[in-house]
């Protein structure tokens, strides 16, 4: 059997300060900066991504491509992309799924009324069953190429997304589209009804907050690692470490300076990219072969 392996690596993992902050990479292959081998990571997830509860558990050799096809079309049709947000939802998905072992409550994209359409709302509806109960993780994403950008919209959107009204009317939308079928179904659906107070709710909520950017730190690494016969060795390896945790503490510090909304518990993830651009070329070609391949 084949053991499924990580593929994104957490180099900071900070719960001790507030909001916590995670730091993860996708690492370095022949020199480069892994971005075709990330692209390819993140559609290994598009079922689960795309797709109803129900709908994932008719995959099957019968229907896998049929499903597949049927997963690829939902993220959009057009090319136009490059200022598209789905796929930095499906980075925000692969992150909560693999590095905090979250499971899908919803995939919002599944409820497109078309497939270029865009959809309203958190990023990533999410839950944790901590044994105990239920946590709800209701995920925001900027797939940015600058990080200033990131945060000043996102902590914007922060602060309307956790008022009052607005998230009431996100809950009334989540329990019209939770499956049934699911087991979790009525545990969650129970602890977002209209009759629980939201201080309560608040107690078990989350926002996941992932913010991209093309990052100095790994610039450098690539450009070290492309001129250095010795690219391999420990010290290097580590000095890129010490660089990348220095530029996301950084991060956190003028994400927190932006001013949070301090009702709701929130995490704060960064994935520092090489080029973005090259990252979403290489997503928006692996799309279209899919499309094709399933058409």
């Amino acid at each position: 059997m084949q053991v499924q392996r990580a593929f994104l690596e957490v180099i900071v993992d900070d719960a001790s300060i507030d909001p916590p902050l995670s730091g993860i990479c996708a690492g370095f292959e022949s020199g480069q900066w892994r971005t075709r081998q990330l692209a390819k990571r993140l559609f290994d997830d598009v079922i689960d991504f795309a797709l109803s509860y129900s709908e994932r558990q008719e995959f099957n050799s019968d229907t896998g491509m049929l499903m597949v096809g049927r997963a690829m079309r939902k993220i959009y049709t057009s090319e136009k992309y490059a200022r598209r947000g789905e796929f930095g939802e499906l980075l925000l998905h692969v992150a909560l799924r693999e590095v905090f072992k979250t499971e899908t409550a919803l995939s919002k994209i599944y409820f497109k009324d078309g497939s270029n359409e865009t959809v309203k709302g958190f990023d990533a509806v999410h839950i944790v069953d901590n044994g105990t109960g239920l946590e709800l993780w209701l995920g925001e994403v900027k797939f940015y190429n600058r990080l200033s950008s990131a945060i000043r919209d996102v902590v914007a959107e922060l602060h309307d997304h956790i008022d009052s009204e607005y998230l009431r009317g996100e809950f009334l939308a989540v329990e019209g589209k939770i499956d049934r079928s699911w087991k979790h179904a009525p545990k969650l659906l129970s602890m977002i009804h209209e009759d629980v107070s939201l201080d309560e709710i608040f107690e078990s909520i989350t926002i996941p907050v992932l913010l991209t950017y093309d990052s100095p730190a790994v610039a450098a690494r690539v450009a070290e690692l492309s001129g250095d016969p010795n690219r391999g060795s420990s010290d290097t390896k580590e000095a890129y470490r010490a660089a990348f945790e220095e530029e996301v503490r950084k991060g956190w510090g003028s994400f927190v300076a932006a001013g949070l909304p301090r009702k709701v518990r929130i995490r704060l993830i960064l994935v520092p990219l090489h080029l973005k651009k090259d990252l979403v070329d290489a997503l928006h070609e692996r799309l279209k072969l899919w499309q094709e391949v399933t058409a």
